[in-house]
């Protein structure tokens, strides 16, 4: 793979994308579970439209926070010149301090979301339990080797 996927921008994308994913699937999981569909006139499937709503809403805030998250640890790990918990917790701090300031409209809420995040992002990154060890590497389920024919 090239250094091009590689790069800052690449894995902010790629956090991006991937906020987007699992914010849009939670969004779907909220839906069902707590928005139950009114009846309402001169709109119609309401519950499909307010389950699509609330699909964006959380895939767009998951966006954010995946992109911020990702794009400010790269941007701290290439200032710092270092790989450790402190580029994530930067990063979540941030992101969470963004998205959910911006969202709840006050300090207090920015500063208490993006600690929370912070907090876990070093509390998984001390202890090792990464969901992801970026060695570099890219592997996929599929290997690119032709089978011998018989």
């Amino acid at each position: 793979m090239g250094s091009e996927e590689d790069s800052p921008v690449m894995k902010t994308v790629k956090g991006a994308v991937t906020g987007l994913a699992a914010g849009t699937i939670w969004g779907t999981v909220v839906a069902t579970w707590y928005d139950v569909p009114r009846v309402e006139r001169h709109v119609a499937l309401p519950g499909l439209i307010r389950t699509l709503k609330m699909c964006g809403s959380y895939g767009v805030t998951f966006a954010a926070v995946g992109g911020l998250y990702i794009g400010v640890e790269q941007l701290v790990q290439s200032q710092r010149k270092k790989r450790d918990y402190v580029n994530g917790a930067i990063g979540a701090f941030v992101s969470g301090a963004t998205v959910y300031g911006y969202r709840g409209r006050s300090i207090q809420s920015a500063i208490i979301a993006g600690s929370c995040l912070a907090f876990t992002s070093a509390a998984l990154d001390i202890g090792g339990n990464t969901t992801k060890v970026d060695n570099g590497k890219e592997y996929y389920a599929y290997t690119t080797e032709k089978k011998p024919a018989h």
